[in-house]
């Protein structure tokens, strides 16, 4: 076989395994594996198209909608679109431990699915902070500042 053959069927065969992967790509339901990012106005918005898919819900944790039962590691709370008390929200609920820096007010990301009960099942929970350090005030106890799950989480509840 000569040189200028044998590179034709290289560059072919080459050019075939290049189509072959882009059709996978774009054929091969990749739809089905991607992770949505909505808001919880966005995600009511959908309506039923929300049903079922994996999706990471953004927003502020609502003032006064915090419940955390320790006893069953059990975790409930409202993400909403923003501090306003008349934006949307949307209930999560999740079986896991939230890190240390949850409480409520501060900007969330849960990631999971949303039901027709309007209930947003939580697999994974993470928190938007600053990236400055606070080290303990002076005379502050180690529990005060580590404690961020205390029964109304205003500044005073967890100094006491």
């Amino acid at each position: 076989m000569k040189a200028a053959v044998r590179n034709r069927l290289i560059a072919i065969g080459s050019l075939l395994v290049a189509g072959g992967g882009l059709a996978f790509i774009a054929f091969g339901n990749l739809g089905q594996n991607l992770v949505f990012y909505w808001s919880p106005g966005e995600m009511l918005s959908k309506g039923s198209s929300a049903y079922g898919p994996t999706i990471r819900l953004g927003g502020i944790v609502k003032p006064g909608s915090l419940h955390w039962e320790a006893t069953h590691t059990r975790l409930q709370f409202r993400v909403a679109d923003n501090k306003d008390p008349n934006t949307p929200s949307v209930l999560v609920t999740s079986t896991e431990v939230p890190p240390q820096m949850f409480r409520e007010g501060i900007g969330v990301v849960v990631e999971g699915t949303f039901d027709k009960s309007q209930v947003f099942t939580s697999n994974r929970l993470m928190v938007n902070h600053s990236n400055e350090y606070r080290p303990p005030k002076e005379g502050e106890k180690e529990h005060q500042w580590k404690n961020t799950l205390n029964e109304g989480s205003s500044p005073t509840a967890r100094n006491q």
